[in-house]
């Protein structure tokens, strides 16, 4: 179950979207959310696993404690993670379907915070899906993050909002060169 604020997202995004594939950037307008419009973000898509953050929320610059607008969202991550976390962001973008991210911010001291991402796809003015309207949720307290940066990000959980697990692509696998799957 999504927290709240994820679920009402996902239900503006559903209604802009009406009977099109995704709902048009144009049609978004961020005073329709204003009361979450910190942990709001917008991610674009400079080609496979380069996605910038076109808009990052106040929320998001102080949990990173920084400017992220132009950061790569992919960098937020851990490396072992990053494979996954580009693989449910190009699921969502090629099905046209909002993806919800389960992750742990941690702090280099040690903090920990739950945090959900919820990404949903928007087309643009010629029909093509090339950005994602997201939203940063909180699920733990952040105080335990002891006003400390959040240094990175951890992916516990891939998934679409219809409750479908994100599967990575498969890979070939080899021993001693003989391919095995």
């Amino acid at each position: 179950m999504s927290h709240s604020n994820t679920q009402r997202m996902l239900g503006y995004w559903q209604a802009r979207r009406g009977h099109r594939l995704a709902p048009l950037r144009a049609s978004i307008d961020p005073a329709d959310f204003a009361d979450t419009m910190t942990q709001a973000f917008v991610l674009g898509r400079a080609g496979t696993g380069a996605y910038p953050l076109r808009l990052a929320g106040a929320l998001l610059d102080d949990l990173h404690r920084g400017p992220l607008l132009g950061a790569d969202f992919i960098a937020l991550w851990t490396g072992p993670d990053r494979p996954r976390v580009q693989a449910a962001v190009e699921a969502g973008l090629s099905r046209a379907e909002p993806v919800i991210l389960h992750g742990q911010g941690r702090t280099l001291e040690g903090g920990q915070a739950r945090l959900e991402l919820l990404l949903c796809p928007l087309m643009d003015s010629r029909g093509r899906v090339d950005r994602m309207l997201g939203l940063y949720q909180p699920l733990s307290p952040l105080f335990r993050l002891q006003d400390k940066a959040i240094e990175r990000l951890y992916l516990l959980e891939a998934m679409f909002a219809s409750g479908e697990a994100v599967t990575s692509p498969l890979r070939i696998a080899a021993i001693h060169g003989r391919r095995i799957a």
